[in-house]
């Protein structure tokens, strides 16, 4: 039986996400951004990581002996990442706060955003704001380190495709739309969540969920502009967790960036 609700963007797949996102090589992915900080002589200190969703890289530096800040704009994401903390017992500060207007107690020696958060900024302009806030809170010889889903990706490996997975105490349909003039990548997400309560009397009742989310893709060439705008200094990009230049193919791109002018 099944039983049909809206939900808005990561209120209800909050629960679940880190169960469809177990295939992600966190540890690979958390290697890669520590060497990163590393290579810019980020290696203690107060980090923000903005976009931190369920906390799980959050964690990943934490344990790592940055002193950790999370950022996110969704409750249900950040009530998780709670949870983390209270079993890692790292000392990490969790705000609930809109990227676009973000706002910390000082200055950190660095700002990481991944999994591809800052393209859910739509617009350009949004963008740049982000980016100022960014320069704003970063120590003079900080860096601000985050990725982006390209266009390649968006249009010939995400754009028009189902992707569906089955658990056992839940599934998701996920229909992929890319509108290239606009640039945009539509998601709806069709969720089915086993409803522990109304399952006990032997019947398997599914709640099903829905959810809209939208992804603006961008060029590299497009990040330096904005982040110049904003008064950041381009420092490196990579083809994601490699040290090569981005190319027409990447799908993931990696950027570094400064505070002002050398």
């Amino acid at each position: 039986m099944i039983n049909t609700y809206k939900s808005n963007a990561y209120g209800t797949f909050a629960s679940v996400y880190d169960l469809f996102m177990d295939n992600v090589p966190y540890d690979e992915w958390g290697d890669y951004l520590y060497g990163l900080l590393k290579e810019y002589g980020i290696c203690d200190g107060l980090v923000l990581d903005l976009g931190c969703g369920t906390g799980t890289m959050t964690e990943y530096l934490a344990g790592r002996g940055y002193d950790m800040i999370g950022v996110d704009n969704s409750e249900d994401m950040l009530e998780i990442a709670m949870e983390k903390r209270v079993e890692s017992g790292h000392d990490i500060l969790y705000l609930e706060q809109d990227m676009r207007e973000f706002e910390l107690y000082g200055t950190v020696r660095a700002i990481v955003s991944i999994c591809d958060s800052l393209n859910y900024i739509t617009e350009p302009e949004e963008l740049k704001q982000v980016f100022y806030w960014a320069d704003n809170y970063l120590d003079p010889d900080g860096v601000f380190i985050f990725d982006f889903n390209t266009e390649y990706k968006y249009r010939e490996i995400l754009g028009d495709q189902t992707i569906a997975e089955s658990r056992e105490e839940c599934s998701f349909i996920w229909d992929n739309y890319y509108y290239e003039e606009e640039r945009i990548n539509e998601y709806e997400l069709s969720l089915f969540i086993r409803d522990e309560e109304l399952s006990k009397g032997g019947s398997e009742i599914y709640r099903r969920y829905q959810e809209t989310h939208y992804q603006r893709s961008y060029t590299l060439e497009e990040m330096k502009e904005l982040l110049s705008a904003a008064g950041l200094r381009f420092l490196a990009a990579y083809d994601a967790f490699t040290r090569e230049a981005p190319s027409e193919t990447s799908e993931r791109i990696y950027i570094i960036a400064g505070k002002g002018e050398e």
